[in-house]
């Protein structure tokens, strides 16, 4: 009993922190999106708005339902594919050091997927 109160506290760990940290990228750009700032890199070729936008999904919607356990491994799926793009397509070029932030994000919301929300989610009700 100890043990898997313990695994749920470190997955509610894993999945708020995070998530949490996260948001102070994403609302920034939430914020130029409802501001109808759409300046913003292209790195994936769709265009400075829809880039925009899946950024806002994957560093300030999702984020903000991971807090919540909401949908949880689904969630961390745009995170994570946002990460993967900050780190490879945006920084491919830089040196790891500045890179390295996007790949810890990414450790975190491919662990999120692999384990779960735990008991301390709206998932788990």
């Amino acid at each position: 009993m100890k043990n898997t109160l313990l695994k749920d506290i470190g997955l509610a760990v894993l999945r708020i922190l995070p998530a949490l940290m996260m948001l102070t990228h994403g609302l920034p750009k939430f914020q130029k999106l409802i501001n109808g700032n759409f300046e913003f890199g292209d790195p994936i070729g769709i265009g400075a708005a829809p880039s925009l936008f899946l950024a806002v999904l994957g560093e300030f919607i999702c984020p903000i339902l991971l807090i919540i356990g909401f949908k949880t491994r689904w969630v961390a799926i745009p995170s994570a594919i946002t990460m993967l793009v900050a780190a490879v397509l945006v920084h491919g070029e830089d040196p790891f050091g500045t890179k390295e932030k996007a790949l810890l994000y990414l450790v975190f919301f491919i662990s999120i997927i692999l384990l779960g929300p735990g008991k301390f989610s709206i998932d788990r009700k």
